[in-house]
């Protein structure tokens, strides 16, 4: 129960934050380049932070420490929000806040990991609770912004933010001795040299590039397009809502594919999702599609993605695989999707990124295809040399 408030406040903060900020920079009267270098701090942050934690954590064992630490410092950055500083105080305030929230989603993804032990049910209906806190903050923050406006959107963060380290402090105050009893942990540098791996986060790194025509330009665009901040607000519900549909009922659903099956799944589905927002936004239909494939290109790779990291980085290596998770995917992914993306929007239009963003979804698809191949092959050989050892 404790995990599911984590999570559920957690992401009630990213629901009503990450779509938001770029509409909030607006109003402060920043240009689209300057916003879009803002709304790529968060992912610049995940280029160093979450590794780091993640190394600490698997140090010292202590997870949960750290993640009060972390909420703590995130909520004292954020009354710099109020402050009018011009785009450089911004940028800092987001360098303090993003640097201990962006540790969060590691952290936590390597504690759940650790409890539900492979249970991906158990563990869907742990992390449904952050896609239900989601949906009630993307929704109620979009209708009380189009009511009140943006000047709002800093107490938002503070009450969020609030919740967040309150969950932190319910959590059990417990060491992982696992982690204590190895305090030096196992280098990481042979899972890393296995193809398999590699190709697994080269197709994460393209997959999560292009989401973030979604993430971080979603709501711009579609404003562009004329529709209003509650229009906005209830196509990311949705997406949200078919999200917890899915996590709610993955124990049984996933039992269909491999995991790495599933990987090129997301990847193809993304494809269409990209593909139709950035050709279709005219269209109401078409974007509610789009987003609720979002079950797919969100939910069931994201799950897939933990269960891939789970298997290749057991035990003392989970904290610093769920970090290169992040580090890969939503660091170097995010940074260079939302940073160029800006660049093509603001030089080309909103089409050409998602163009863009279809290109590199298909891309990751092909990774992930490779992912799969590879996956099977080393099955056949560990079968086959199985079944040389029990002759022998």
């Amino acid at each position: 129960m404790p995990f599911a408030a984590l999570s559920a406040t957690y992401f009630a903060h990213i629901g009503f934050f990450n779509p938001y900020l770029p509409l909030w920079l607006k109003e402060l009267g920043l240009p689209l380049v300057v916003i879009s270098l803002l709304t790529s701090v968060q992912s610049f942050t995940r280029v160093f932070a979450p590794y780091a934690w993640g190394a600490l954590s698997d140090h010292t064992g202590e997870r949960v420490r750290l993640l009060r630490f972390s909420a703590a410092v995130a909520l004292a950055s954020s009354a710099g929000l109020w402050v009018d500083g011009g785009a450089w105080w911004i940028g800092l305030v987001l360098l303090v806040l993003f640097t201990h929230t962006s540790s969060m989603m590691s952290l936590t993804e390597a504690a759940m990991a650790h409890l539900v032990a492979g249970d991906w049910g158990r563990y869907g209906r742990v992390r449904l609770w952050g896609s239900v806190g989601f949906m009630v903050t993307v929704f109620s923050a979009g209708a009380w912004f189009e009511r009140f406006g943006m000047g709002h959107f800093p107490g938002w963060a503070a009450v969020t933010l609030a919740g967040v380290l309150a969950c932190t402090l319910w959590l059990p105050d417990v060491r992982e001795k696992s982690v204590h009893a190895h305090p030096r942990g196992e280098p990481v540098a042979p899972v890393l040299r296995k193809p398999v791996v590699r190709w697994f986060f080269a197709s994460l790194l393209f997959h999560v590039m292009a989401h973030f025509a979604i993430y971080g330009f979603l709501s711009l665009y579609l404003d562009a397009r004329g529709y209003g901040k509650g229009m906005i607000g209830a196509l990311w519900a949705v997406s949200v809502l078919v999200e917890i549909l899915w996590f709610f009922s993955q124990g049984r659903l996933l039992r269909g594919l491999p995991m790495t099956r599933w990987l090129w799944v997301c990847g193809a589905a993304a494809v269409v999702r990209m593909a139709l927002t950035g050709a279709a936004a005219d269209w109401l239909l078409a974007l509610f599609i789009a987003q609720v494939l979002h079950a797919l290109t969100f939910a069931t790779h994201h799950t897939a993605c933990i269960a891939l990291v789970t298997e290749h980085f057991p035990g003392r290596l989970r904290g610093r695989g769920q970090a290169l998770f992040t580090v890969i995917g939503y660091g170097l992914g995010g940074v260079t999707g939302v940073v160029a993306g800006g660049a093509l929007a603001s030089r080309f239009g909103f089409e050409a990124m998602y163009g863009a963003a279809t290109a590199l979804a298909l891309a990751g698809t092909l990774c992930a295809l490779r992912t799969d191949r590879l996956a099977r092959a080393d099955a056949r050989q560990a079968d086959t040399l199985g079944t040389a050892g029990q002759h022998g």
